[in-house]
This record gives structure tokens, sequence and C-alpha cells, in this order.
């Protein structure tokens, strides 16, 4: 099982001063943004620094690279914890990319700060995946249209109620429309699967006769932090979505090298960047 990236970025460039981090603000969530002149405890970005269209790989050193081979004119803006976020534009329009971290704790951290801090009104997770069924190959793309979960996530934002815990509805459509335009202009032969994911809590236990009852059911392949997201953006009035590169299969055992991992996800960012673009 696989899908989550390795958190082991460099620090940030030599003579980048981190500001000390302010106070995160208790309570509930206020409709409009709370500023954040001083940064939170997980992020030293000023108020203003990230825009309101944020990437969000889990690998820092992937965030790294997205900023210096997909937006323009890219500039660090915090480096707590080696979690390196960096904002910039997209055809002329600003958009930001920050690391999440391994797991539904970690994301849940960054994209909570990101929408009530900082103003981000959308958010996707470009990550990797583990495929389950045979239909599914390595490099393929996976747009998660629903999140099945372990984690007790689902259950907290609601006293007795388990929440669906899904996209916004907008930013999936236009990554699914994103995706038709992309296949037809490639011929690589990797293919875009639109459906539901596992995000499990767990990455080395092995439970086959979950995965085999998952995949029954129409599960695409296993990760580790589009449940969380989406809880989040529900809980915070926010939008999300996550768009995954397959990187290994849990049945066949076939994976991509580390190198690959961290180069071969253009598609995906390519396909959440025209969601984050999307009207309205």
């Amino acid at each position: 099982m696989s899908a989550a990236e390795d958190v082991g970025a460099p620090a940030a460039s030599d003579g980048m001063p981190l500001p000390v981090p302010g106070q995160r603000t208790d309570g509930d969530r206020l409709p409009a943004p709370v500023p954040a002149p001083v940064g939170t405890p997980h992020i030293c970005a000023a108020s203003g620094d990230f825009a309101p269209l944020v990437l969000m790989p889990g690998d820092p050193r992937r965030a790294q690279r997205i900023a210096e081979t997909f937006l323009d004119d890219a500039r660090l803006v915090t480096d707590v914890r080696g979690i390196l976020g960096y904002t910039g534009t997209h055809r002329g329009v600003p958009m930001s990319v920050l690391a999440s971290g391994m797991g539904i704790p970690s994301v849940s951290i960054y994209a909570t700060e990101l929408f009530r801090y900082y103003g981000a009104r959308r958010i996707i997770r470009v990550g990797t995946a583990g495929a389950l069924p045979a239909s599914v190959a390595v490099r393929d793309v996976v747009i998660a249209s629903a999140a099945h979960t372990d984690s007790s996530v689902s259950r907290l934002l609601v006293d007795g109620v388990t929440l669906s815990l899904a996209p916004s509805y907008r930013s999936l459509r236009a990554a699914v429309d994103a995706a038709d335009a992309v296949e037809r202009e490639a011929s690589d032969g990797v293919a875009v699967h639109i459906g539901p994911v596992f995000s499990s809590d767990h990455f080395y236990l092995d439970r086959p006769a979950v995965f085999d009852a998952l995949e029954r059911r129409g599960t695409l392949a296993v990760e580790m932090e589009a449940a969380g997201l989406y809880a989040v953006a529900a809980a915070e009035g926010g939008e999300a979505l996550a768009v995954l590169t397959v990187s290994d299969h849990v049945r066949t055992g076939e994976a991509l090298s580390a190198t690959d991992r961290e180069t071969g996800f253009d598609r995906a960012v390519r396909i959440a960047a025209a969601a984050l673009l999307a009207d309205g």
C-alpha cells in the first residue's frame, strides 16, 4: 500500500529569515478569514502571502518543484518545519503551493490554517496513491469523487453523524473537463479515472480483506489525506479536491522509483490547476 509522500524535504534556501509565528486564535469558525499577520504555529507567512487558490502536494520537495516548473515568479512564503510554501502566478492568476506532510492530521492542520487565516478558497491535493483494481495502472491519474476512511474524522464534525466526505462539485466537474482535454492531447496511454478513494490512517497495516471489500464497492485507490482535506473544507466553508498520480499497485507490487514519484505528476498538476481556475 502506498499513498503518502516523503516529507524529508531540504530546508529553505539560505538567507531566508523565519518570522516568529503568532498564536492561532481558538474558537468557532468565523465567516471571514482571521488575519495571521506574523503566522501561525505551523506557517510563517504574513497575511496576504497566500493566494486564494492552492495546490497541495504532500512532499515539500514536490511543492518546490511545482513552484519552480509550474508557477511564474514564485517566491517562498513559509518554510516552518521544512514544510515549503510558495506563491506565484499561473496563466496570470495568483496561485500558491504548500506541502501538507503525511496523513490526515497533518493535512488537516495546514488546510484549516489556509482556509481560516489566509483566505484560501480552493485547495486541491496533488499527491500519490496505490491502485486497487486491475483497471487502474501505475502512472494513471485518479480524481477522487469521494473519500472513504478508517479515520474518525468523518464522525467528529457533527455529533452522532458519519458524514460523506466529498469534493466540491465545481472543482470536480472542472477537473473532469480538464482531464478530458488532457487525454485528447496526450498519446502516452496514461488514463484518468474518476471515483472514490480510501484514505487510510495506516501505512504498513496489511489488511487484504479490507482492500478486497473496498474494491468490490468501486474504490479505485488508497492514500492518506483526501478525507481529511474534504472534512476541513466542509467545516471551514471552502472547496477541495484530490487529483492523484498512481505511484504503485497494491495487487501487483509494481511501483514507481523515488525519482519518478517526484517528477511523474505533471498531468495531475495540469488537471488540478485547471480545476482551481474554474469560474465562479
